[in-house]
């Protein structure tokens, strides 16, 4: 059967159930003449394309509640949108000056958040950040949902990439639930950050390249004053885009969870 798993041939996945009667002579299943109690399930390069076509956004949006979160959630996914040739925004909502060590410039992330998105190949007018004060995004949840609102009527994004609904930081949780709000009417996923999951739904995968990882790792070290965090280290970046590729099978992959999908 290994000739027809080539790539836009028919080819048949055969599921053996209990009970089976023997094989036909030869052992070979066929789809003319299968055993009882076999479940031949049909699958073809055709519908491998209509799926692909499914999930084809030319609009994306990534909510970052902080300067690094899209790059570490999705960093890898940016990188191959941006190469596909889509639009892509990304909106940071904190600065977190507070969080800068001692002695840097208060602008310092934004500098930093400039040059990783440029990195990943998102136009610089693409880029929207804010300025509300780190760790006090609970605070300010309506004046949020208002700027999302408006990001939605302006952007008319197709696809919206934001923090998981298990997040524990309390501006993750904001900006994820307030973008379940915002954006109730767009395919929206949430991006992982496991030191914040608590759990995490792995059911979407996008794969990855090397060249789409090494991206994501090149724009990751532009936050030299992140340089310190265990989150920030090449060796963990690439690990983990090396399970959720095994997950898959393939070699690199980010996962997501799906809240909605529309089409």
């Amino acid at each position: 059967m290994n000739n027809f798993d080539s790539p836009g041939r028919v080819y048949w996945k055969v599921i053996l159930l209990t009970n089976l009667p023997s094989l036909p002579a030869g052992g070979q299943v066929t789809a003319q003449n299968p055993p009882v109690k076999v479940v031949i399930k049909f699958v073809s390069g055709l519908l491998s394309s209509i799926f692909v076509n499914m999930f084809d956004p030319k609009k994306i949006l990534v909510l970052a509640p902080h300067t690094d979160d899209g790059e570490l959630g999705c960093g890898g996914t940016i990188a191959k949108f941006c190469a596909e040739g889509k639009e892509v925004y990304y909106a940071a909502f904190c600065l977190c000056s507070k969080s800068l060590p001692a002695g840097l410039a208060p602008d310092t992330l934004e500098h930093e958040c400039r040059k990783a998105t440029a990195v990943l190949g998102i136009p610089a007018s693409n880029l929207i950040l804010f300025n509300y004060e780190v760790r006090e995004l609970p605070a300010s949840r309506q004046q949020i949902l208002e700027e999302l609102l408006q990001l939605n009527a302006k952007i008319k994004p197709e696809l919206v990439l934001l923090p998981a609904a298990s997040d524990i930081h309390q501006d993750h949780q904001t900006i994820h639930q307030e973008g379940m709000r915002a954006f109730k009417n767009v395919t929206f996923a949430g991006y992982e950050l496991p030191w914040n999951n608590y759990s995490f739904n792995t059911n979407f995968f996008i794969r990855l390249s090397e060249n789409e990882l090494n991206k994501k790792i090149q724009s990751l070290a532009s936050y030299q004053s992140q340089s310190h965090r265990s989150y920030m280290q090449e060796d963990f970046t690439r690990s983990l885009a090396k399970v959720r590729g095994v997950q898959c099978n393939t070699e690199f992959a980010e996962a997501f969870e799906i809240y909605k999908w529309i089409v």
